[in-house]
Formats: C-alpha cells, structure tokens, sequence
C-alpha cells in the first residue's frame, strides 16, 4: 500500500524533493520513498525474530502524558527483524486477551505470534512465524497485482485458530481462509463483490474489512471500506452484505481528505475506523473514529465521532492495521500497527495500544468533530 494519499494523486510523476526536506519526511512524516517487497517464491512457513524497542511516550513532546482524545495511552513498541520477510504489515487481528495474532502484508506474507506484556504495558513478540498467502491451489502470491494484502478480518473462532477474510487490491478481491497450527491455508472461497468495486482505483480498493459483533441485527455481517472510491460530496463509499449475502453501500463523511486504512467490530456492534493523511507541507496524520452500532446501514451517510487524531509530533507513521480486544477492567484496548513499506532506512514498523472506556463511547451518535491537534 502507499504511504499515502498525495502519491496516488502524482502517480507517473517524478517527484524532486529538496535533501533537506527528505530528511525532515524521512525522519517525522513517515514517508514511503522506495522500499522493495521481497519475493514470496519459495517462501514456506518459517519461524523469525521479532526485536522490540519500547516508546516510553506517544507524544514525545508531552512526556507525561497518557490522556489523548478519548484515548489512554498503554505503551508502544518500535519492531524490527533480520528477517527480510517482516514488514508491510496493512491489517492485524489480535485474540480475546490481546495476546496471540494474525497480521498480513501488502507483500502477501502473513505473520503469527504472541504480544508479550508487563504490567500491562507491551513489551514483545514471542513465537513469530511468516508464510506466504496461498492461492486456492495452494500457490504463494507471488504477482504484484494479486498479492497486495490489505484488510483482515475474524470470522469465527481466534487468529490462530479460526477462519478469516482478507481484502485485496489492485486485483480487487476479498477471499476466506483457514488459520490454524500450521498458519494460513490455502484460499477456501470468494466473497461475492458489490458491482460497483469496479469503479475503486487499482491501489485504492479494500482496505478494511470487518465482521460486525455484538447481538444486533447486523451481527456476523460483512463490511468493507474502499480506501479511495467516494461519492460525489467526497465522503467514503464503503458496504454491508445484508442478510442475503448481497452488499449493499453506505458512505461515511470525509472531512479533511483522510483516507480509511482498516476498521475494526466493537462488541456492542458498532466499528472503530482507522484514517491516514499525508501530505508535504504537513507531513503524515492518523485519526480514529467511532461508527455507533445504530448508526450501521445500508444507505446512510455516517458522521462518526472523532476519538483521537494526532500528527507528525506523535510516535506514528504509517498506521494501517487495527485491532480491539477487551481489557481485564472492562475496557477496550485498541492496537494500531503502522507499515513501513519494506523501507526501514525512512519508516518504521510501530505497535501502539491504548485503552477506550465504553463510557467514553456510549455518547449520542454524531458528536464533536474537533479533536485534531
């Protein structure tokens, strides 16, 4: 996936930047300025190490602070490996108690592994093991337009043992898959796509998919948001497949030219969307928002609550994967990981958690939207 926006709207372009002002996106923008995906031919299943270094603060600005949005800051983790596999991460699902994982790349690579913790706080990757996204004949992805992973998500049981949905683009599809001892199966099926996924731009197709908890009356259903199809007002086009397995469509509003980079099911039925926007005289900004369970139909135009949005100044990069789990307190802990574009000279590969209070959340649909710093 693209680091962001403004390069999907230069496409074709060659773009001169100053040496300076590569440093300054380099080094706080979080900017993709070239990394290569490896290869997957040949890639079995193999066990890697994960090297973790703890950020002690989410805005190093603002040391001491924890309380950002309706968002408490838990810990974060700057994640490297040897392995030239790891990177590109663009959607993660964590289990139950937020510790084992499923997370895969836009190179067609996924990963397993446990988040190990102290004192509540993340401190690790213990157990990490990658393989390549197999086609139903059991192939490794290995073309550019057919392996480009970017949205994930749990249909039953847990991400180490279960069955999950991945979205892709450029070959726009979503498809299901087994996961278990052994990793991610072979592809089992297709989901039947809304007609008008034709119209998504090649690199701006699926990019986060869900499956709706709770016990409402989209309980299990199917949700997609298109990371760059909008409507005519420029709100984000995205669908729901109804009870009879066809998606219907459903905008949500768009202001400030974000784009959605993955969602994630709460468990009263509502969703957490995760946006990204960059551009040079800024830099890189993520957002997260709050989709209440009611608000989730077919035909409506969604105004969700601004939770958190932060900038350049915050240890962020390109945030694109998104998973909720509940806390031992009751809570809701969100993680975020960020794809570095297999480029570690300018991007780095970030966890960042935090906890959500449902309170914090149970307010009137369509509340403030000026939380941005």
């Amino acid at each position: 996936m693209k680091s962001a926006s403004f390069f999907s709207r230069h496409r074709g372009r060659r773009l001169r930047f100053p040496a300076a002002l590569l440093v300054v996106l380099a080094a706080g923008a979080g900017v993709a300025l070239g990394g290569g995906k490896p290869s997957t031919d040949g890639l079995t299943v193999e066990q890697i190490k994960v090297d973790a270094a703890p950020l002690t603060a989410f805005d190093p600005t603002k040391p001491g602070e924890t309380r950002f949005g309706k968002l408490t800051w838990k810990g974060g983790l700057v994640l490297t490996s040897p392995s030239q596999y790891f990177g590109g991460w663009s959607g993660i699902r964590l289990d139950g108690e937020g510790r084992n994982f499923l997370a895969v790349s836009d190179a067609g690579i996924w990963m397993t592994g446990a988040l190990d913790y102290s004192d509540g706080a993340p401190t690790g990757i213990s157990d990490a093991s990658v393989g390549a996204i197999q086609s139903k004949d059991g192939d490794a992805l290995s073309r550019g337009k057919d392996r480009d992973a970017e949205g994930l998500a749990l249909i039953s049981g847990t991400p180490r043992d279960g069955s999950v949905y991945i979205s892709f683009e450029r070959k726009h599809r979503i498809s299901r898959y087994d996961v278990g001892p052994d990793g991610l199966s072979p592809a089992r099926g297709k989901v039947v796509l809304p007609e008008d996924a034709k119209d998504m731009p090649a690199n701006g197709g699926f990019e986060g998919i869900a499956v709706v908890r709770g016990d409402g009356p989209n309980k299990g259903r199917l949700v997609a948001f298109s990371e760059e199809l909008r409507d005519r007002d420029g709100n984000y086009t995205a669908w729901i497949w109804e009870s009879d397995d066809k998606p219907r469509r459903f905008h949500m509003t768009n202001d400030g030219d974000y784009a959605v980079t993955d969602v994630a099911p709460l468990p009263d039925g509502g969703l957490l969307v995760l946006e990204r926007r960059f551009r040079l005289s800024e830099g890189v900004r993520m957002r997260l928002r709050h989709i209440h369970a009611e608000q989730l139909k077919a035909g409506a135009v969604i105004d969700a609550d601004i939770l958190v949005a932060a900038d350049g100044r915050s240890n962020i990069d390109n945030m694109e994967g998104l998973s909720v789990n509940a806390g031992s307190d009751g809570e809701i802990i969100v993680t975020m990981i960020s794809d570095n574009n297999y480029n570690p000279a300018f991007q780095r590969t970030l966890l960042l958690q935090f906890s959500l209070k449902t309170t914090d959340i149970a307010a009137v649909a369509g509340g403030s939207k000026n939380d941005q710093p």
